[in-house]
């Protein structure tokens, strides 16, 4: 089996912090990126301080991860400064991307015919979105004005996304899906849970030790539901590789064992709609 790619989220925005705003950008993405077989190793949230992303990036850079994914900081306002810290953290300067320039001029000419904007013109505010780490490619974005950036560092590929979530969502889902093919393309991840009606989640202890023993490839994790005298404890199995018949076949032969186990303890389950 492939290893999963391991890819690590840097969610940029004094907002987060200050719990203005709930950074569903990265639940987002967690199950994306999960749903293609990739494995999210870390996920940070940090202010909108330079010397902060830049740290992030060339930390997640070291450990060698090969998607590095920040959301936030690409707009035209001062206290957008995400690129300069990729700038910084890669040691490939700011510089004036052809591409993006035409994109983002682009963009306003269509926002200015929907009279979404009252001018189209290019001014130093817009232009700043154009300005683009050596080496990077803009990646459209189809729902606001800030394209999205792919820069190749080493083995790792690092892509700056904007932080309003219908831009995050419409390029991830449309104009990212070249590069996501080509980082997923053989990967399969998939997950299946039942109910186990136990009144005590320590009783499933020594069945689930038994079964991860046997299936090393399964990752098996319970959580209680609720609590009260007919407690119901989720089980859930998962697991990723080459391809959908070899995963589900090794799920499948996980909970086959685990179901078998909890019956012989005369446990009941039941399938879990999620």
């Amino acid at each position: 089996m492939a290893e999963q790619v391991k890819v690590e989220i840097i969610a940029v925005g004094n907002e987060l912090l200050l719990g203005d705003v709930l950074d569903t950008n990265t639940n987002w993405l967690c199950k994306r990126i999960t749903g293609v077989g990739g494995q999210v190793t870390r996920a940070v949230m940090v202010r909108d301080e330079q010397e902060e992303i830049v740290a992030e990036i060339r930390s997640a850079l070291e450990r060698g991860s090969e998607l590095i994914i920040t959301t936030g900081g690409l707009g035209p306002t001062g206290d957008d400064i995400t690129l300069q810290a990729v700038a910084e953290a890669t040691g490939c300067p700011l510089k004036l991307h052809r591409e993006a320039l035409a994109l983002v001029k682009t963009r306003y000419q269509e926002l200015a015919k929907k009279r979404y904007v009252g001018d189209p013109a290019l001014t130093e505010a817009r232009k700043k979105m154009a300005y683009l780490p050596r080496g990077a490619k803009p990646v459209p974005n189809p729902v606001g004005s800030a394209p999205a950036v792919i820069l190749e560092v080493g083995r790792s590929i690092l892509v700056s996304l904007p932080g309003v979530p219908e831009e995050l969502k419409g390029i991830y889902e449309d104009t990212l899906q070249p590069t996501l093919m080509t980082m997923f393309a053989d990967s399969f991840y998939q997950e299946r849970a039942i109910i186990a009606h136990s009144g005590d989640e320590s009783t499933l202890a020594p069945i689930l030790k038994e079964v991860v023993h046997a299936h090393p490839a399964v990752y098996i994790k319970s959580r209680a539901r609720r609590f009260g005298p007919e407690v119901e404890i989720l089980i859930t199995l998962s697991s990723a590789g080459d391809g959908r018949e070899e995963v589900e076949g090794k799920i499948s032969s996980a909970l086959e064992q685990l179901k078998t186990s909890l019956a012989e303890a005369e446990i009941e389950v039941d399938r879990a709609e999620r």
